[in-house]
């Protein structure tokens, strides 16, 4: 009996300080660990075909296509990093230590704060695109969205440190026993955490797509008219651009996807402070890692481009001289 419970420990030597293995059997755990990693996998490489593509083809160099490529360096990490630790806290004992643990929820919280920080950018880029199409052109120029990215990254590392430094400066404080890994908050960083990581970003998301999805109703209505131009607000003529209101469609139904992903999480979390203890949450935080496998494939269905990029990725044309030239738009 004794040692029946000793083999059910992670740490058997430790027996009076070891946490306990996962208690789920033997076939559900590896199935879970197969479909965690295959859709890690997946998630690692058609990200990495969207960071190819718009790294390697000028003519895919434009504001609306470095978002892309800095969110896809997003959801990237999210397989690369986050699913393998989230595969750790599911389906075994946390064997890294504690000071991998903080490191892991401090890339947690920052790769998070980019992530939605991207789609707020997304939804900026569409609004001024849309609703002032004459000023767009020099107000959203390569450099200044560039520099907005470069920002909000260090933003991003600067909120994931400053949401973990308690754990950072004392790893494993939180732990009950060893071979787990957990991060607890209290009231006033959970509040922060929601107010700057959910609500003000979300509430951005939705008002900027309510006006732009407005604005560009009204300006296909004019097009199925036979009139090419609209005045916006004592703007003058504009040529209206069905590819900026195709952009605007497809970028629509990759923030609809994200949010459908990413709100589940923040609506369980709100039932606790332990956001690594309910199955539950489990289950939202597997819902917000596979948004960033499905990003890829929103913009397989919807980017011609993307699916061109690819197939010359795959045979290896991007090797030949001057493939970065090549028009696949």
């Amino acid at each position: 009996m004794e040692t029946e419970s000793t083999a059910d420990l992670c740490f058997p030597h430790l027996s009076n300080i070891s946490c306990r293995k996962p208690v789920s059997s033997w076939p559900e755990l590896v199935l879970l660990r197969v479909v965690l990693l295959s859709i890690s996998l997946l998630t690692v490489t058609l990200n990495l075909l969207i960071i190819i593509s718009v790294s390697h083809f000028r003519r895919l160099h434009t504001p609306t296509n470095v978002l892309l490529l800095s969110l896809a360096v997003s959801d990237f990490l999210v397989g690369l990093l986050l699913m393998p630790g989230e595969i750790l806290l599911t389906t075994t004992c946390w064997s890294l230590g504690d000071v991998s643990c903080s490191l892991y929820f401090f890339m947690l919280f920052t790769i998070t704060c980019a992530s939605i920080g991207h789609m707020v950018l997304i939804s900026v880029d569409r609004y001024v695109a849309i609703c002032y199409p004459l000023h767009y052109p020099s107000r959203v120029t390569d450099k200044r969205v560039k520099m907005c990215v470069c920002l909000y990254w260090l933003c991003s590392l600067l909120y994931g440190g400053l949401t973990v430094k308690d754990d950072l400066a004392q790893p494993g404080r939180y732990s009950s026993c060893y071979g787990e890994c957990v991060i607890m908050f209290d009231y006033i960083t959970g509040t922060v955490d929601l107010v700057v990581s959910f609500i003000a970003p979300i509430t951005t998301i939705i008002v900027l797509y309510m006006r732009v999805f407005v604005v560009a109703a009204s300006q296909a209505r004019v097009m199925r008219s036979n009139f090419i131009t609209v005045t916006l607000q004592q703007s003058g003529t504009v040529t209206v651009r069905k590819s900026e209101l195709k952009a605007a469609r497809t970028l629509g139904v990759l923030t609809v996807v994200f949010l459908l992903c990413f709100c589940p999480y923040y609506c369980v979390s709100l039932a606790g402070n332990n956001i690594s203890n309910s199955s539950a949450v489990y289950l939202a935080y597997y819902l917000f890692y596979f948004n960033s496998c499905v990003n890829p494939v929103i913009y397989a269905m919807f980017y011609p481009w993307f699916r061109k990029a690819v197939k010359l990725i795959v045979t290896l044309h991007i090797l030949q001289p001057g493939s970065s030239e090549a028009n696949i738009l």
